[in-house]
């Protein structure tokens, strides 16, 4: 078992952070607080449950991994949110669906594998 700060998945995780941290710093002070701490949150949780999954067994890893998509899921929703209300700059947008977008495939691909694999 590698270290999750070697995952790429992991990698592409603290971009994300690092995206979320100045989609906050661009957001107006009346919704920094509402919608920027909670895409950050999540980007952070995100990244817990990928340190949690890499160290789990391979039964408790699916339920990691399923959070993890949840977590992607609210981040693209609360990312639209903020896209469409002007809060978010079209390039923070792009890249922010560039890096969910790979987060969810690398978590996808990863989900099949913990669901293929026997139960040690």
């Amino acid at each position: 078992m590698a270290l999750h700060t070697d995952l790429p998945i992991y990698r592409t995780g603290v971009r994300l952070l690092d995206l979320a941290i100045k989609v906050q710093v661009q957001m107006p002070r009346t919704v920094k607080r509402a919608l920027g701490e909670k895409i950050t949150q999540h980007c952070v949780d995100m990244l817990d449950l990928m340190a949690l999954a890499n160290a789990t067994q391979r039964d408790v890893r699916a339920g990691h991994i399923d959070q993890l998509l949840t977590r992607q899921r609210a981040v693209t929703v609360l990312l639209r949110v903020s896209h469409d209300s002007r809060y978010l700059s079209p390039k923070l947008w792009a890249d922010s669906i560039e890096l969910l977008g790979s987060i969810g495939k690398q978590a996808g691909g990863w989900l099949k594998t913990a669901n293929k694999a026997p139960a040690v």
